[in-house]
């Protein structure tokens, strides 16, 4: 396994395409061992996995270049490393260190007044469960259940969204929506060591984790239960903990034979981390569904949110005030309609109603809410500065909300928007000169306004995002199952992607422009300059391609940007 030469001392010339791939090869070997039943095996490739060279460097590379909040410290103060001391820390990582107490930070939530408490690790912590987590998460993709989707390698939101349209777009059905209280602060922790079930210095090093304590302030309080949110790991350690809902709930409510042609109507648990459904078409097995998930959830010292959990039906309102429930930010309902725009079964007959899932009045009014404050907080800067902050606020909400029916909250979002444009532009210049206030921010584009600068700074309006209908994955596909035809074709499709990105990813073949690896549906996806902008290179397709972002990292050290910049604190510093 650790083929990688030792005189290697520079964090920038590690052979990163190889390393890669020894690790996943491994990785892949537990995968399928789990698969055959084969434990034995699966103990002795965690083993090797974990003592590898490349998996600590690849471990140390995920936490401090590739994680989103790299840049949060832990109770060391520590946000960022050198190249050299990330090498150091490659090399000092071993899974008897002792884990640190976690730092408490506490966030909004959103759409509420309450704070959501997070647990931040110290680098070295943050390395060595991200480390651990190469060497189990294999083996429980493949022992998770086909309807689990957070926090999961390959899947996303939208597939769960996806298997709810799947399941109800024939037939009207009641819906159990439930939300656990507090998972992340309740799991009990002997319960969960006993269910991971794996080798006793992995253990030791999990309990280890789980008990650290945390520290707010100079305050230390212990942990008696729960997987601090803002660990590396603990993401996979609450789907360990809930997994098995799922199976429960169908063993407890299995089909059977009612006539020579049919089964009994099927029960079907489509979860999201802490958020799940549970979808029928008699409201009775429901109650007493909930009934017995409470018990279920007894166990782990869970319960559901009273507040976010009711029983509603996908069509008719019954004795509920409105029919259809939101999920993950998304309003699922049936709608009665006439024949013309009636939905149809598997025959082509029409069903009397039709399933639309479309972005939620929360989603909608949160987004609005944020946008109006850009406005409002950019009241004296320039038109230029306004668009740029602007922009990546609505590509990414405009991106999540791309594979449902959105085009009548695109076009009221552009209009709420305008408005609120429209004012801050009258302030600027009094209501005296609104013909000359118009032309001044507003340009006349093929018949219409637009919010765009002389110098060609462009506002990136809703409608401009494409309704593109998303495809579920395939049952329990992993992208530990090396297919990467498969998984290839769904980063180019249902990703998220931009139009530009998805040009570049098929120019490339799928491939980094820089290690020349194929990108995968985990990996982290940044557009980069081959001639630098610094040096005279534009934004056209042509100079343009995707990168890793680690490898961004190192092109940005060695093509000479920074340099011309003269400045030594650019992102892409290594």
């Amino acid at each position: 396994m650790d083929t990688v030469p030792k005189p290697m001392d520079e964090w920038k010339s590690l052979p990163w395409k190889r390393i890669q791939r020894m690790v996943f090869r491994l990785q892949k070997r537990i995968y399928q061992a789990t698969l055959r039943g084969d434990t034995r095996q699966v103990r002795q490739l965690q083993k090797l996995l974990s003592k590898s060279r490349c998996a600590r460097l690849l471990a140390v590379r995920k936490v401090t270049q590739d994680n989103q909040g790299k840049q949060t410290a832990g109770i060391d103060g520590v946000k960022s490393l050198t190249a050299k001391q990330r090498l150091r820390l490659s090399k000092a990582l071993h899974l008897s260190q002792r884990a640190k107490p976690l730092r408490r930070v506490w966030i909004p939530k959103p759409g509420s007044t309450e704070k959501r408490p997070l647990g931040i690790p110290v680098m070295q912590d943050r390395a060595l469960q991200a480390l651990l987590k190469l060497v189990l998460e294999p083996e429980w993709e493949a022992r998770f259940e086909p309807n689990s989707y957070g926090f999961r390698p390959g899947r996303s939101a939208h597939d769960a969204i996806s298997a709810i349209y799947n399941c109800i777009n024939q037939r009207a059905k009641w819906v159990l929506d439930a939300d656990i209280e507090k998972c992340f602060d309740r799991i009990d922790h002997q319960r969960l060591l006993t269910k991971v079930d794996t080798i006793p210095v992995f253990r030791r090093v999990l309990k280890g984790w789980l008990k650290a304590g945390v520290l707010e302030g100079e305050i230390f309080s212990p942990t008696q239960a729960g997987t601090p949110q803002g660990g590396v790991i603990s993401p996979l350690l609450a789907n360990i903990a809930l997994h098995g809902m799922e199976q429960y709930v169908q063993q407890q409510f299995r089909q059977r034979r009612i006539s020579p042609s049919r089964l009994s109507p099927k029960i079907t648990l489509i979860r999201y981390a802490d958020d799940f459904v549970v979808i029928h078409e008699d409201k009775v097995v429901l109650d007493q569904c909930q009934s017995m998930l409470t018990e279920w959830l007894s166990g782990w010292g869970l319960a559901m949110k009273p507040s976010k959990t009711r029983l509603v039906h996908t069509l008719h309102s019954g004795d509920q005030p409105d029919a259809g429930f939101d999920f993950l930010g998304m309003t699922v309902r049936q709608f009665k309609v006439g024949r013309l725009h009636t939905g149809k079964d598997q025959r082509g007959h029409p069903l009397g109603f039709k399933t639309i899932i479309k972005p939620s009045k929360t989603a909608q009014a949160r987004h609005w809410q944020r946008l109006r404050e850009v406005v409002r907080r950019q009241c004296s800067s320039p038109q230029e500065a306004l668009i740029r902050e602007l922009n990546p606020i609505i590509r990414g909400w405009c991106a999540y909300y791309a594979g449902v029916v959105a085009k009548d909250a695109f076009s009221r979002m552009d209009f709420l928007l305008y408005n609120s444009l429209r004012r801050w532009a009258l302030r600027r210049h009094g209501d005296k000169h609104r013909q000359r206030v118009v032309r001044k921010y507003w340009r006349l584009e093929q018949g219409s306004w637009k919010f765009d600068t002389p110098q060609g700074v462009k506002l990136r309006y809703h409608s401009y995002t494409a309704i593109v209908r998303h495809v579920k994955v395939l049952g329990t596909r992993s992208p530990f199952d090396g297919d990467w035809v498969y998984w290839g074709k769904r980063l180019s499709h249902h990703s998220g992607l931009s139009r530009r990105q998805c040009l570049l990813l098929k120019r490339q073949r799928g491939r980094c422009g820089h290690c020349g690896l194929p990108f995968t549906v985990t990996d982290l996806l940044e557009e980069d300059h081959q001639l630098p902008k610094v040096r005279g290179g534009g934004k056209e397709l042509a100079n343009c391609q995707l990168l890793h972002r680690h490898c961004h990292h190192q092109k940005t050290a060695r093509d000479g940007s920074m340099e011309a910049r003269g400045s030594g604190t650019q992102r892409g510093a290594v």
